[in-house]
């Protein structure tokens, strides 16, 4: 992949955080899941699933977000615009060798997943979304356009996970500036999400100290889907990819997708 430019010149991707991809097998019966990472994170977070997805027979993707992956100052050249037609390019790669996609997304990677569905319905056949973003109830974001005039960095949001010793990777600092394109990617999704009727599966974490449960609230009640479920994840924080619910999460997956795209012949 390219570098990301910076102000400064190109920035190379740190180890760890490339975009990845994997051939489907039989059992993945013709679908391909389309991978999103969360804000200031990277394809790190989403590699144990998509391992996961491929060892189950289906075709992944997992590309890096603009300004992602490199140095907390290219994010703050990005805008939800460039993300949004990053991952509208990885969906139309993925469709493009498979039957059907699936687009799966962690947290603002949630958020642009159900964005795709709702741009692109006939393209996302099924969402399946780990605390996905799309408000906050935090007090002090009221603060945050006056904050993006005057500093472009903030404390980091990185690191959510319960299980000890883990680490997703991410900056280590919040860009501002870039924070203001998520929330113009919060407004956007929100006002569309009826147009979303795709089958829906939501994680989410019982305690999350990034995404408010508003997050899903919201999504639920918004979403034209009739297809929709909610789990509960009782022992991870908000990075629940990399948490100790994982296994739990890879598995109901590879179960929910089976379930409505099953492969020719399954259960012959």
């Amino acid at each position: 992949m390219p570098p990301t430019p910076s102000a400064s010149g190109p920035s190379t991707v740190v180890p760890g955080a490339e975009p990845f991809a994997f051939a489907g097998g039989p059992d993945g019966g013709g679908t391909g899941v389309l991978l999103l990472h969360g804000f200031t994170g990277s394809p790190f977070s989403m590699r144990p699933w998509g391992e996961h997805l491929a060892a189950a027979g289906f075709a992944v993707r997992a590309p890096l977000l603009p300004g992602h992956g490199t140095r907390w100052q290219d994010a703050n050249l990005t805008t939800e615009q460039d993300w949004v037609a990053a991952v509208t390019g990885a969906l139309d790669e993925l469709r493009a060798e498979c039957d059907r996609v699936v687009v799966a997304g962690l947290s603002m990677g949630g958020t642009l997943a159900i964005r795709l569905a709702e741009l692109r319905p006939d393209d996302v056949a099924a969402l399946v979304l780990v605390n996905p973003s799309l408000l906050t109830e935090r007090l002090d974001a009221k603060l945050l356009p006056l904050l993006a005039r005057l500093t472009p960095r903030w404390k980091a949001i990185a690191n959510d996970i319960k299980k000890p010793g883990v680490d997703e990777r991410a900056y280590a600092t919040l860009p501002t500036r870039a924070v203001l394109g998520l929330r113009r990617l919060w407004t956007a999704t929100r006002a569309d999400l009826a147009r979303v009727t795709a089958p829906l599966l939501v994680f989410r974490s019982v305690t999350d100290h990034v995404v408010e449960p508003a997050s899903v609230r919201v999504l639920l009640a918004g979403v034209g889907s009739t297809d929709a479920t909610e789990v509960l994840l009782e022992d991870s924080y908000h990075v629940a990819t990399l948490d100790n619910d994982a296994p739990m999460i890879f598995d109901r997956t590879v179960a929910w997708l089976r379930e409505r795209f099953p492969a020719p012949g399954a259960g012959s």
